[in-house]
């Protein structure tokens, strides 16, 4: 095993388009990284320069102590998994699997002794004699595990495995996949566009956009603290609600205010640009934020009038698409409510779930560590 560390790296195709800009990354021996974000966003060709599939433009690749930018792709200790398996179609699967150790010369006990290691883990010892035209989309995806893991590589790479597989066979392999790293703790590199995957595979999650990393962190540090609007949009499922609006102050305290919408930030444990009042700011709110109690304390300073669109049932829970009377849209995630189409209803939200952004930039959430401020001295400083 061995860590993998990306110095200053670019990507630039002909044309001056840069694909990957200026990454500094280091992934720790045996930890599971996952790299994601939209399509175009560079991510497959971060991982295919480790792979050294990719030319590096710019910048230095290590794995482990070697710097390997010049180094063949056979000879940097790696093992990738494809999105289409890349299998020998004429080839069993126990030739697959044995292929590349057949390569480095490896004597014929250690091959039988690993492919039988391996289909024993992956479940793989009756179709060993199998060709891939035989086999489903998961059993060819455990033999592309399979052949990978023969190897015994210091590093895995992963191009997006599971985006060919049914949403069934998806969470099986993805359960496999962690229960592999598990017991072989081998240094992981995991490139997805599936906000699902990211969360439940990642030790680390590093967020993409543009040839640009846009935040590094746990799954749920990424989930809950996101960097700027763009982390809290692409992580989520529904995505966060965003309304544009402003601070002001109002009976001695914040509140965020909208068209039609107006939320007190009482109690919130973030703080707040200095002069934050009369600026453009934008508010965040998870799906499941909202709740469509009554009973909450203090209701009217913590909630928003809404008209119920569509809802869609999803057993224990429904998601509710609503639109405010300034015709701002809104989901809701929330355990089954007695409500119906075209109803009107309020929707409380506590202050500690609302997350704040400066509109339009990059790392624009507005945290206490980012500007020193205190919600108190700055309600000090605006009284």
């Amino acid at each position: 095993m061995a860590s993998v560390a990306l110095e200053n790296i670019s990507k630039i195709y002909p044309g001056d388009v840069r694909a990957v800009r200026n990454i500094d990354l280091e992934i720790q021996d045996g930890e599971f990284l996952v790299l994601v974000g939209p399509s175009g966003c560079g991510k497959s060709t971060t991982l295919r320069m480790v792979a050294g599939l990719e030319t590096i433009s710019d910048g230095i690749l290590k794995i482990g102590d070697r710097v390997v930018n010049e180094i063949h792709p056979k000879d940097r200790d790696i093992a990738m998994v494809f999105q289409n398996y890349a299998l020998y179609p004429h080839m069993t699967v126990r030739q697959n699997m044995s292929f590349a150790l057949k390569m480095r010369k490896t004597s014929k006990p250690e091959i039988e002794e690993r492919v039988h290691w391996a289909a024993e883990m992956l479940g793989l010892n009756s179709l060993l004699e199998r060709k891939p035209k035989a086999l489903s989309g998961g059993q060819s995806q455990r033999v592309a595990l399979g052949r990978a893991i023969v190897r015994k590589p210091a590093v895995f790479l992963f191009d997006e495995p599971l985006s060919n597989l049914d949403a069934k066979l998806r969470i099986e392999t993805r359960a496999e996949i962690k229960r592999l790293h598990r017991e072989l703790k081998t240094t992981t590199l995991y490139v997805t566009h599936d906000q699902e995957e990211a969360m439940t595979l990642g030790d680390r999650v590093v967020v993409m956009q543009d040839g640009l990393i846009r935040q590094i962190d746990t799954p749920l540090n990424i989930y809950k603290h996101p960097a700027d609007s763009f982390v809290a949009s692409f992580l989520g499922m529904p995505p966060m609600n965003f309304l544009k609006g402003e601070i002001i102050l109002h009976k001695d305290q914040l509140w965020f205010a909208a068209e039609g919408v107006r939320l007190c930030l009482d109690k919130a444990p973030t703080s707040w640009l200095e002069g934050a009042t009369q600026r453009a700011i934008v508010a965040g709110i998870r799906p499941e934020s909202f709740s469509f109690s009554n009973n909450h304390a203090e209701l009217e300073k913590h909630s928003l009038s809404a008209t119920v669109q569509v809802i869609e049932p999803l057993g224990s829970t429904m998601d509710v698409y609503l639109q405010t009377s300034a015709g701002n849209s809104l989901i809701c995630r929330t355990p089954v409510e007695q409500i119906s189409e075209n109803e009107k209803v309020t929707l409380y939200v506590s202050p500690q779930d609302i997350h704040l952004f400066e509109p339009d930039k990059p790392g624009n959430a507005c945290t206490a560590t980012k500007y020193g401020h205190s919600l108190r001295s700055l309600q000090e400083q605006l009284a």
